[in-house]
């Protein structure tokens, strides 16, 4: 397994409850674009359209810009391949409230680029200023131990 990109965002300002992989619907382009790590999770979130979920706002430029076709959207909603049962009890989990999708990762497995996306609940600035003090503490402690 190769990490493409990483959402690093993800896990700073939600709290990342139950993790799902999925494969996606892309152009030949898009997959070469990705593969030579032209792509980036930032702002984007997983959609619930007509029992169907699509990966919104991910930014994928083209691979070779002179080559590309005249309409090509490169944050276009491109869709995410589940089967039936993952995507009617993700629908119900998303039902309870606070509850969000969100990608933490693009990475190959065998070939082929899956999405790492996981079910989240926002962090609030409390939490968030606890995960940064609980950062630093760790690195000044890696650091007395080194040296």
């Amino acid at each position: 397994m190769k990490v493409l990109t990483e959402n690093r965002k993800s896990t700073y300002n939600y709290e990342i409850l139950e993790t799902y992989e999925a494969g996606l619907v892309l152009l030949g382009s898009e997959v070469k674009a990705i593969k030579t790590g032209h792509v980036s999770l930032t702002g984007s979130f997983v959609a619930l359209k007509n029992k169907e979920l699509f990966l919104t706002n991910a930014l994928i430029p083209p691979y070779q810009p002179q080559n590309i076709f005249v309409d090509y959207n490169q944050s276009r909603p491109r869709k995410l391949l589940l089967n039936k049962s993952e995507i009617s009890s993700l629908i119900g989990k998303l039902k309870v409230k606070g509850l969000t999708l969100v990608p933490i990762r693009l990475y190959t497995k065998k070939n082929r680029i899956k999405l790492e996306f996981g079910i989240a609940r926002g962090k609030r600035k409390i939490d968030k200023r606890a995960a940064i003090k609980k950062r630093d503490v760790e690195r000044d402690i890696g650091r007395k131990l080194r040296g």
